[in-house]
C-alpha cells in the first residue's frame, strides 16, 4: 500500500540502493511508475505493506516500509530485491554493488570503487571532513540525520590517515 514518503513515521525501516550512474529524467519517472506500483502489490504473506520511495540526487532509490503497520519478512525483503533487480536489467545500471562508495566534492557526487576510495584516504583526497553517503541507515530517522555525513562519523572512517 503506497503512500508519500513524508507521511511515513520516523522509525519505518529503509533499504538504500545508490546508481552507479544518474537517472535520466525519463528513468526517474519510469521508477517512480513502477516503484508506486510495485509498493502498492508489496505484501508480508499476504498482508499489505504500507511503504514508499524517494530519489535522492538523482542517483539514490531509497524504499522505506512502516513497520508499525505491518513488519516485513524475509519474502517480502526478497521480492523488493527481485523489483531492484528489474530495474537494474530494463535499465542497464547496477544498483546494488556494495563495493561502491559514493561521496561529495563540493556539490559533485562521486562514485567510486572501494578500492579507489582507499587509495583516495591515502593521498588525503579524501578526509574525515569529505561528505559521504552511509547507505547503512535502516530508518527513515536515521537516514535523515546520518546518511549524508563527514567521512569521520560513518563507517568509512576506518580507511581514514
Amino acid at each position: 500500500m503506497f503512500t508519500e514518503y513524508k507521511n511515513l513515521p520516523n522509525n519505518s525501516r529503509v533499504w538504500i540502493y545508490q546508481s552507479d550512474r544518474e537517472f535520466t529524467n525519463k528513468e526517474i519517472v519510469f521508477i517512480s511508475a513502477k516503484a508506486e506500483n510495485f509498493i502498492n502489490q508489496w505484501t508480508r504473506h499476504g498482508d499489505d505493506l504500507k511503504g514508499s520511495f524517494t530519489i535522492k540526487y538523482n542517483q539514490f532509490l531509497v524504499l522505506a516500509v512502516d513497520e508499525s503497520f505491518n513488519n516485513v519478512s524475509g519474502c517480502s525483503i526478497d521480492s523488493s530485491v527481485r523489483f531492484v533487480q528489474e530495474l537494474q536489467k530494463e535499465l542497464q545500471l547496477d544498483l546494488m554493488d556494495k563495493m561502491n562508495i559514493t561521496f561529495k566534492d563540493n556539490d559533485t557526487i562521486n562514485l567510486v570503487k572501494l578500492s579507489d576510495f582507499q587509495r583516495f584516504a591515502k593521498e588525503q583526497k579524501v578526509t574525515s571532513e569529505t561528505i559521504v553517503f552511509n547507505n547503512m541507515v535502516n530508518t527513515i530517522e536515521d537516514f535523515e540525520a546520518n546518511w549524508e555525513v563527514p567521512a569521520k562519523q560513518s563507517w568509512h572512517k576506518r580507511f581514514l590517515v
